[in-house]
């Protein structure tokens, strides 16, 4: 077994970590038994010593840290979930979390900075060296969710007429560059990004060689204020390692790390799984309070629309009346345009999201979703409306069911991609809304159609 494996954190079959152990974890915190701590959680990673805290309750997640003092892995905290970062982070001493900062690079300390009210942010701030001080506010300016937030500014850069050689004893003796980088950056005096070296290219390459000769030229460059899905995109579409972020003049201010960005990629798939459930930014660690405020906004407008097909249904309440086997049937409509309207719906929002719906082919694409609307209304057609004469003894009524499926499955299939298209347009997040029109046009569809066709054959029948 690797190493890793080994230091890694006793998980059960689901991942989770291990009951047991978890429970002597929590008994040696309230014992106080330091030596047990330190031990079992030594040399753990930091993505697993988060996992730790996190499954622990508020006391013993505070016990932990205090225990483990200096030992304690500060990028876990960057790793830990929102709502319990935040919670650490109110109830640490700011000098703690100050010195915490210090080890961290640029983009890890501005995640945990950046939520804090400001008198808080302030004071820690004013416990750091100047230098780190000046820094974290710069980054601070930049707007959220953009290339000055996420990037760090630790970086290796070096001028074109440096030789190979040069560049070589500087990563080596030089103190202040990052633990981990892929390239080199090539800069002007003005420090404008003239290229980039590879460190695979570099130590491969002649040690006379200038930089100027070996360096790539052609490149993918952030501005500071490009927006985290720009950012994503690009890394996802062109396999980016590293790229290279620079101000409003071209100057080299900062490095944006693939590790960072699948961490975003993460997150923006994420939300678009909650959104499209109509669950808004929730946690498992949430309150009650909490995920019970997040979920009721969009609950109360699934209320309206509900309301909405109910008032359709009441035209109709004459025929209901005259044939109770509509009342029955009428959900089948209903659930089948909503299905199918999701299916649709759920691959238009994340083609929108990865950007592989656009203007070029949203008529292809509207047209192949319809047909395939067109196609599974038929074949359920079939299936339904013979069901329907079966049970009901009424060849009329399985073609009106039958009529009524494939009018819906259409409208589902055209609802689908053209409901988050729109929203797109008006820049509304189609993640967030889809689901709740999207269910509304198949509810009122499905009913007026079926329930209408039943009232012409029921008052006006053709014979």
């Amino acid at each position: 077994m690797s190493q890793l494996l080994e230091q890694s954190l006793p998980r059960d079959e689901w991942g989770t970590i291990a009951p047991d152990f978890l429970q002597s974890m929590a008994d040696a915190l309230v014992a106080g038994n330091l030596k047990l701590v330190r031990q079992a959680t030594r040399d753990l990673h930091a993505a697993d010593l988060s996992d730790l805290i996190e499954a622990l309750d508020q006391p013993n997640r505070l016990r932990l840290i205090s225990s483990l003092g200096r030992n304690f892995d500060v990028e876990a905290l960057p790793e830990l979930d929102e709502a319990v970062r935040d919670e650490l982070l109110q109830a640490l001493p700011n000098q703690m979390i100050a010195s915490a900062i210090t080890k961290l690079d640029t983009d890890d300390a501005v995640y945990l900075l950046e939520d804090m009210e400001p008198a808080e942010q302030a004071d820690i701030l004013a416990k750091l060296s100047k230098a780190d001080r000046a820094t974290l506010h710069r980054a601070l300016e930049y707007p959220e969710d953009t290339a000055g937030r996420l990037m760090q500014t630790e970086f290796v850069a070096a001028p074109e007429f440096w030789t190979v050689q040069q560049a070589l004893d500087y990563v080596n003796k030089a103190e202040d560059i990052p633990e981990q980088f892929v390239e080199i950056y090539v800069v002007d005096p003005g420090f404008h990004l003239k290229g980039t070296v590879p460190l695979a290219r570099l130590l491969r390459a002649p040690r006379p060689d200038r930089l100027s000769a070996i360096m790539t030229e052609e490149q993918v460059v952030f501005d500071v204020t490009t927006e985290r899905d720009d950012i994503a995109y690009k890394f996802d579409q062109y396999n980016l390692v590293s790229a290279a972020v620079v101000d409003a003049e071209g100057r080299l201010v900062g490095s944006l790390m693939v590790d960072d960005i699948v961490e975003v990629i993460k997150e923006d798939a994420e939300e678009d799984i909650l959104h499209l459930g109509g669950v808004g930014e929730e946690a498992i660690t949430d309150t009650v309070l909490q995920i019970t405020r997040s979920r009721f906004s969009w609950l109360f407008v699934n209320l309206l629309t509900a309301v909405l097909a109910s008032w359709v249904i009441s035209w109709f309440e004459a025929s209901l009346q005259q044939m109770v086997a509509l009342a029955i049937l009428m959900p089948i409509v209903a659930s089948m345009g909503g299905n199918a309207g999701t299916q649709t719906m759920t691959v238009a929002v994340r083609a929108l999201a990865t950007r592989h719906l656009g203007p070029s082919n949203v008529v292809k694409v509207t047209l192949r979703e319809s047909a395939v609307g067109l196609i599974n209304g038929l074949l359920f057609a079939v299936i339904v409306g013979g069901f329907s004469w079966w049970w009901f003894g009424s060849e009329t009524l399985g073609a009106i069911i039958a009529a009524a499926i494939i009018i819906n499955l259409l409208a589902a299939a055209l609802a689908g991609i053209l409901v988050p298209l729109t929203l797109d347009h008006f820049d509304i997040d189609p993640a967030v809304a889809s689901g709740t029109f999207v269910t509304t046009v198949t509810d009122i569809v499905g009913f007026f159609a079926f329930l209408g066709l039943a009232t012409i054959w029921i008052y006006w029948p053709p014979f």
